[in-house]
């Protein structure tokens, strides 16, 4: 079962905390996933329980054996921390964005073994398990973990953690592989949807288009989720639409057109082969009056502006102007032509121009175009030529094409945009208002995977360290608390790491910085602000501060990406970030 399936969750008997196997909840009893416990503030608040099902199990198998080595060793216990980060900046760029945190939390929430679960572990742990570990996995459960992390959609920097989890050692081992799993993509395609938004710039539309193309349906929603958290408008996805409230957009391909052939089939009296239940295909002025042909008010439109244009009319395909005939009769509100079907500069505009015109004469206003193929910056120029024509024609013989508004209307593209296409737009000078963005979006081929790590840095209040072959894999032991130095301006300059006992940096106080990757280097910092990053989100069980709605985590996210300075939010070369470590580890 998909993990946003919405319909209603089928209700589990959880494992009771008594000796294997379990013997008042039967296996068949138990089925996944777990009902959802208590609404969870915050942004997802009102979408179903997908995710809140207890995922237990959705592990590597190897967690599940060393939680049994820590269990025989009586290790299960011991306090523990983990920090959950990265090692490099995606995108070759100088940042990141966190996301994940909701979805984490809810796991957490109801993390715990179902009957079902221990019966499955004992069929793959090895015989020689001891049936008192399946019977204290029975009891385990997230009601004595801690998390703290950075705010949901805010800047993060590679080594800086972006989650840290305190508990049983034996508990907190078995939490990473899923919390990695619901931070790593979202972290990841947020990121990429804010490259996106920022060479788009703030004025242009971006819509998320990638349902098709993504990993599998968990994959097609959250896309849409953190791709608008990252900064896109809009989403073609219905489903994320209505789980999370993100603004839905769409209108027709190029199927629809293609259904289409003659301008017979949108007649008055409908086609004759479609029955008699088919409604008239006309159209009433919107300001009250009979009901209007709109196809004969399109095709004598159609000879005007195939006039305007010097194009012949005979080139303009009559199965495209019936399908748009169509379509501004079912939507006259929201209509929206796409162009290229066949040919855009003597069919598709002109029919679109012809339709559009007739609707503005019964009272009605297009909502755009759309192309789908070609040299889309250059098209866009042409396009916006023509509409300025049809829309100011001063000529007597064209009085009736006065429509002011008519030079503005959007025009929206799509087809495997790229960052470098965004870049070729801008230097082209195009007129695009609306880019739909798919493949290269939810797919995040310029780098698959952001590479998130979850590593112990303290057992038993002793620091844990890492010592491997290659440096970059080296961890930075310790529990830490994590701030983030401001300038005058409002740029963040530097992030600063401190084990606990370590003092704060204060606000108008010289630093002297060693960062991480410049070796024996100093920085000098003078903050004007200091600011802790991150906030104890979970405790003794349950999330123990609001979260924000997901606009709200979708405003941060660009607060905090527009106070980065220049050089390190530029997406081609930027300048590192600096981060410094813990003055111990220095030493």
């Amino acid at each position: 079962m998909p993990f946003h399936t919405p319909r209603p969750l089928v209700p589990r008997a959880l494992c009771p905390h008594q000796p294997s196997p379990c013997p008042n909840v039967p296996p068949q009893a138990t089925t996944f996933p777990l009902p959802a416990p208590r609404s969870l503030p915050g942004h997802d608040s009102q979408a179903p329980s997908r995710r809140v099902a207890a995922m237990a199990l959705l592990t590597d198998l190897y967690q599940l054996t060393m939680a049994y080595g820590y269990w025989r060793a009586g290790r299960h216990r011991a306090p523990a921390a983990a920090e959950l980060f990265f090692r490099r900046e995606p995108f070759h760029g100088a940042f990141a964005l966190g996301a994940g945190l909701a979805e984490g939390l809810r796991f957490l929430r109801a993390f715990r073994f179902s009957a079902a679960d221990i019966a499955y572990l004992r069929s793959v742990l090895p015989s020689t398990t001891e049936d008192a570990f399946f019977d204290y996995l029975c009891t385990v459960d997230a009601s004595e973990v801690t998390v703290s992390s950075v705010p949901e959609g805010s800047v993060v920097f590679s080594r800086v953690p972006l989650l840290q989890v305190k508990g049983p050692l034996l508990v907190v081992q078995l939490l990473e592989t899923t919390l990695l799993c619901l931070v790593n993509y979202a972290s990841l395609v947020a990121t990429n949807a804010a490259r996106f938004r920022l060479l788009a710039g703030p004025e242009v539309k971006l819509m998320e288009i990638g349902l098709r193309r993504a990993q599998g349906p968990d994959g097609g929603l959250s896309a849409s989720k953190y791709s608008y958290i990252g900064g896109f408008d809009f989403t073609s996805n219905v489903l994320a639409g209505k789980l999370y409230g993100i603004p839905v957009r769409g209108t027709i391909a190029h199927s629809f057109i293609m259904s289409f052939t003659s301008l017979e089939e949108v007649q008055p009296k409908g086609h004759p082969g479609c029955g008699a239940d088919v409604p008239e295909q006309v159209l009433p002025p919107l300001a009250g009056g009979e009901p209007v042909d709109l196809a004969a008010l399109a095709e004598s439109w159609l000879q005007r502006v195939c006039e305007l244009l010097q194009s012949p009319p005979e080139k303009a395909n009559r199965g495209e102007l019936a399908a748009f005939v169509s379509y501004a009769i079912t939507f006259p509100h929201n209509f929206q032509g796409l162009l290229d079907t066949y040919c855009v500069m003597r069919s598709g505009l002109p029919n679109f121009c012809a339709v559009a015109l007739a609707l503005h004469q019964l009272g009605y206003r297009a909502i755009g175009v759309r192309l789908d193929s070609g040299d889309l910056g250059q098209q866009s120029k042409e396009i916006r030529r023509v509409l300025r024509a049809c829309g100011t024609t001063p000529s007597p013989s064209f009085s009736s094409f006065q429509v002011p508004w008519f030079g503005s209307i959007p025009i929206a593209v799509s087809n495997d945009i790229s960052e470098r296409s965004l870049e070729s737009f801008i230097q082209e000078g195009s007129e695009i208002d609306v880019i739909g963005v798919g493949t290269n979006l939810v797919t995040c081929p310029l780098q698959p995977s952001l590479g998130c790590v979850y590593k112990l840095v303290e057992v038993n209040g002793s620091p844990c360290l890492k010592l491997t072959e290659e440096e970059e894999k080296m961890t930075i032991p310790g529990v830490k608390a994590v701030y983030r130095l401001y300038d005058d301006a409002g740029h963040p300059v530097m992030d600063l790491m401190a084990l606990e006992d370590e003092p704060a940096p204060k606000a108008g106080q010289e630093l002297v910085a060693h960062v991480l990757g410049r070796r024996g280097e100093a920085t000098k910092v003078r903050p004007s602000t200091v600011e802790p990053l991150h906030r104890t989100y979970f405790r003794d069980g349950q999330v123990c501060e609001v979260l924000p709605s997901l606009p709200e985590v979708r405003n941060h996210a660009q607060t905090s990406l527009s106070q980065l300075s220049p050089a390190h939010r530029r997406l081609r070369e930027p300048q590192p970030y600096p981060v410094r470590p813990p003055l111990a580890w220095l030493d």
